[in-house]
Protein backbone atom coordinates (compact mmCIF):
# COMPACT_ATOMS: atom_id res chain seq x y z
CA UNK A 1 0.00 0.00 0.00
CA UNK A 2 1.41 3.46 -0.89
CA UNK A 3 1.79 5.97 1.68
CA UNK A 4 -0.66 8.92 1.94
CA UNK A 5 1.97 11.45 2.37
CA UNK A 6 3.70 9.71 -1.36
CA UNK A 7 4.79 11.64 -3.95
CA UNK A 8 2.86 11.15 -7.09
CA UNK A 9 5.65 10.99 -9.82
CA UNK A 10 4.98 11.14 -13.89
CA UNK A 11 7.59 8.93 -15.79
CA UNK A 12 6.94 9.83 -19.81
CA UNK A 13 8.37 9.17 -22.87
CA UNK A 14 9.14 9.27 -26.49
CA UNK A 15 10.47 6.34 -27.67
CA UNK A 16 11.41 4.60 -31.07
CA UNK A 17 11.90 0.96 -30.58
CA UNK A 18 10.17 0.64 -26.73
CA UNK A 19 12.94 0.34 -24.71
CA UNK A 20 12.48 3.39 -23.04
CA UNK A 21 9.56 2.61 -21.95
CA UNK A 22 11.55 -0.67 -20.89
CA UNK A 23 13.65 2.06 -18.62
CA UNK A 24 10.30 3.83 -17.34
CA UNK A 25 8.67 0.63 -16.17
CA UNK A 26 12.12 -0.33 -14.19
CA UNK A 27 12.18 3.45 -13.04
CA UNK A 28 8.22 2.62 -11.67
CA UNK A 29 9.03 -0.16 -10.37
CA UNK A 30 11.87 1.14 -8.08
CA UNK A 31 10.17 4.29 -6.94
CA UNK A 32 7.18 2.05 -6.24
CA UNK A 33 9.54 0.08 -3.84
CA UNK A 34 10.25 3.14 -1.95
CA UNK A 35 6.55 3.95 -1.52
CA UNK A 36 6.13 6.60 -4.26
CA UNK A 37 2.74 6.09 -6.57
CA UNK A 38 3.88 6.26 -9.69
CA UNK A 39 2.43 6.91 -13.63
CA UNK A 40 4.09 5.75 -17.17
CA UNK A 41 2.75 7.68 -19.85
CA UNK A 42 4.12 8.44 -23.71
CA UNK A 43 4.46 12.14 -23.93
CA UNK A 44 1.78 11.81 -26.63
CA UNK A 45 -0.70 10.68 -24.43
CA UNK A 46 0.05 13.61 -21.66
CA UNK A 47 -3.05 15.91 -23.13
CA UNK A 48 -5.13 13.59 -21.21
CA UNK A 49 -3.46 13.62 -17.82
CA UNK A 50 -3.97 16.68 -15.07
CA UNK A 51 -0.31 17.53 -15.08
CA UNK A 52 -0.17 20.28 -12.55
CA UNK A 53 -1.72 16.74 -10.05
CA UNK A 54 2.41 15.43 -10.40
CA UNK A 55 4.44 16.25 -7.67
CA UNK A 56 7.49 15.07 -9.78
CA UNK A 57 8.32 14.77 -13.60
CA UNK A 58 10.55 12.52 -15.31
CA UNK A 59 11.25 12.82 -19.19
CA UNK A 60 12.75 9.79 -21.46
CA UNK A 61 13.78 10.30 -24.89
CA UNK A 62 15.49 7.86 -26.79
CA UNK A 63 17.97 8.94 -30.01
CA UNK A 64 17.61 7.87 -33.57
CA UNK A 65 20.29 9.23 -36.08
CA UNK A 66 21.43 11.10 -33.73
CA UNK A 67 17.91 13.18 -32.38
CA UNK A 68 15.40 12.72 -30.04
CA UNK A 69 11.85 12.83 -31.55
CA UNK A 70 10.85 16.63 -31.61
CA UNK A 71 7.71 15.87 -29.20
CA UNK A 72 10.57 15.71 -26.22
CA UNK A 73 11.31 19.77 -27.16
CA UNK A 74 8.01 20.39 -27.55
CA UNK A 75 6.14 19.06 -24.60
CA UNK A 76 9.43 20.64 -22.60
CA UNK A 77 8.44 24.12 -24.57
CA UNK A 78 4.61 23.85 -23.65
CA UNK A 79 5.22 22.99 -20.43
CA UNK A 80 8.41 25.00 -18.80
CA UNK A 81 6.37 26.66 -16.28
CA UNK A 82 5.06 23.60 -14.97
CA UNK A 83 8.50 21.43 -15.18
CA UNK A 84 10.32 24.56 -13.06
CA UNK A 85 8.22 24.60 -10.20
CA UNK A 86 8.35 21.02 -8.93
CA UNK A 87 11.35 18.54 -8.96
CA UNK A 88 12.30 17.42 -12.70
CA UNK A 89 14.25 15.03 -14.01
CA UNK A 90 15.79 13.76 -17.58
CA UNK A 91 17.11 10.87 -19.37
CA UNK A 92 18.17 10.08 -22.49
CA UNK A 93 18.42 6.34 -23.86
CA UNK A 94 21.03 6.30 -26.85
CA UNK A 95 23.30 3.65 -27.88
CA UNK A 96 26.47 6.00 -27.63
CA UNK A 97 26.18 5.43 -24.02
CA UNK A 98 27.68 2.19 -24.25
CA UNK A 99 30.99 3.72 -24.13
CA UNK A 100 32.30 4.46 -20.70
CA UNK A 101 33.81 8.10 -21.68
CA UNK A 102 29.67 9.31 -22.73
CA UNK A 103 27.52 8.20 -20.84
CA UNK A 104 27.03 11.13 -18.50
CA UNK A 105 25.27 13.85 -19.09
CA UNK A 106 28.28 16.15 -19.83
CA UNK A 107 29.85 13.39 -21.94
CA UNK A 108 26.65 12.44 -23.96
CA UNK A 109 26.71 14.64 -27.10
CA UNK A 110 23.28 13.77 -27.62
CA UNK A 111 22.39 14.74 -24.44
CA UNK A 112 24.44 17.73 -23.71
CA UNK A 113 23.18 18.89 -27.45
CA UNK A 114 19.52 18.50 -26.57
CA UNK A 115 19.94 20.26 -22.89
CA UNK A 116 21.53 23.04 -24.80
CA UNK A 117 18.82 23.94 -27.22
CA UNK A 118 16.41 23.83 -24.47
CA UNK A 119 15.52 26.67 -21.83
CA UNK A 120 14.58 24.23 -19.10
CA UNK A 121 17.30 22.72 -17.12
CA UNK A 122 15.65 19.29 -15.13
CA UNK A 123 17.11 19.28 -11.44
CA UNK A 124 18.53 15.95 -12.28
CA UNK A 125 19.73 14.26 -15.75
CA UNK A 126 20.82 10.98 -16.16
CA UNK A 127 21.85 9.11 -20.02
CA UNK A 128 21.57 5.28 -20.22
CA UNK A 129 22.92 3.09 -23.56
CA UNK A 130 19.80 1.72 -24.83
CA UNK A 131 19.66 -1.77 -26.94
CA UNK A 132 20.54 -2.65 -30.70
CA UNK A 133 17.82 -5.61 -31.77
CA UNK A 134 18.91 -5.57 -35.67
CA UNK A 135 16.17 -8.44 -36.28
CA UNK A 136 13.52 -5.67 -35.60
CA UNK A 137 14.46 -2.75 -37.60
CA UNK A 138 13.64 -2.37 -40.92
CA UNK A 139 15.72 -3.24 -43.59
CA UNK A 140 17.08 0.68 -44.14
CA UNK A 141 17.08 1.19 -40.28
CA UNK A 142 19.24 -1.99 -40.03
CA UNK A 143 21.56 -0.98 -42.45
CA UNK A 144 21.68 2.24 -41.57
CA UNK A 145 22.53 1.38 -37.70
CA UNK A 146 25.27 -1.38 -39.07
CA UNK A 147 26.91 1.55 -40.89
CA UNK A 148 27.03 3.53 -37.71
CA UNK A 149 28.09 0.89 -35.55
CA UNK A 150 31.21 0.00 -38.31
CA UNK A 151 32.24 4.01 -37.75
CA UNK A 152 32.04 3.70 -34.06
CA UNK A 153 33.44 0.20 -33.61
CA UNK A 154 30.12 -1.30 -32.12
CA UNK A 155 28.54 -4.85 -33.17
CA UNK A 156 26.97 -5.04 -36.83
CA UNK A 157 26.02 -8.55 -37.23
CA UNK A 158 22.39 -8.34 -38.49
CA UNK A 159 21.58 -10.90 -36.33
CA UNK A 160 22.51 -9.59 -33.40
CA UNK A 161 20.22 -8.53 -30.12
CA UNK A 162 22.77 -6.56 -27.55
CA UNK A 163 21.69 -4.92 -24.35
CA UNK A 164 23.57 -2.59 -23.15
CA UNK A 165 21.79 -1.30 -20.61
CA UNK A 166 23.53 -0.97 -17.30
CA UNK A 167 20.19 -1.50 -14.73
CA UNK A 168 21.80 -0.75 -11.81
CA UNK A 169 22.76 2.77 -13.01
CA UNK A 170 18.69 3.06 -14.07
CA UNK A 171 17.56 1.66 -10.59
CA UNK A 172 20.56 4.26 -8.77
CA UNK A 173 18.44 7.25 -10.69
CA UNK A 174 14.83 6.18 -9.56
CA UNK A 175 16.48 6.72 -6.00
CA UNK A 176 17.65 10.01 -7.03
CA UNK A 177 14.80 11.34 -8.41
CA UNK A 178 12.42 10.18 -5.27
CA UNK A 179 15.53 11.84 -2.78
CA UNK A 180 15.01 15.42 -5.22
CA UNK A 181 13.78 18.31 -3.41
CA UNK A 182 12.25 21.70 -4.60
Amino acid sequence: MTDPAAQHILLTYATTDGHTRRICERLKQVMEEVGQRVTVAQLAETDVLDLPSFDRVVIGASIRYGHHQPIVAEFISRHQALLESRPSAFFSVNIVARKPNKNTPTTNPYCRKFLKSIAWQPHLAAVFAGKLDYPSYGFVDRQMIRLIMLMTKGPTDPKAVVEFTDWAKVEAFGREVCALTA
